[in-house]
């Protein structure tokens, strides 16, 4: 079996804005892999989400769109790395929002504390790897 070396910018046309007027890729494909840009809690209106827990639901959401435009869903995530600027203070919130999005098969899962994030109001940033296909369908 020969895998594809191609490199593939995914976009979803929500995003293209971001992508024209920051130069970045919402995620990049290379074969299987999937490798997904920090997703932050800014809802379609362009406003962050009312603390934690609705900033993780809309960075989750945001996930969940880029890796469906890439071919993936979030049973493919094999790694989640968090951005958290109170971590030690909001980590329940957030866990129990991610439970909802992974309640089996876990990915590896890094939290970092931050000291600041694009936008002063952000408390959350979710990148993650996956793999198309490894997960349960």
């Amino acid at each position: 079996m020969t895998m594809s070396t191609t490199r593939q910018s995914i976009i979803p046309p929500p995003f293209q804005a971001f992508y024209d007027a920051y130069h970045f890729s919402p995620a990049t494909r290379v074969g299987d892999t999937i490798w997904v840009s920090g997703q932050v809690g800014i809802g379609p209106d362009m406003k962050a989400g009312e603390g934690m827990s609705a900033q993780a639901r809309i960075a989750f959401e945001s996930l969940k769109a880029v890796l469906e435009t890439a071919g993936a869903s979030l049973s493919d995530v094999v790694e989640l790395t968090t951005f958290h600027t109170d971590l030690r203070g909001e980590i329940e919130a957030f866990s129990a929002v991610k439970d909802t999005y992974f309640p089996a098969c876990y990915p590896s899962w890094t939290a970092v504390g931050v000291t600041q994030l694009a936008l002063p109001e952000l408390c959350i940033e979710i990148r993650a790897v996956a793999v198309a296909g490894c997960g349960e369908g």
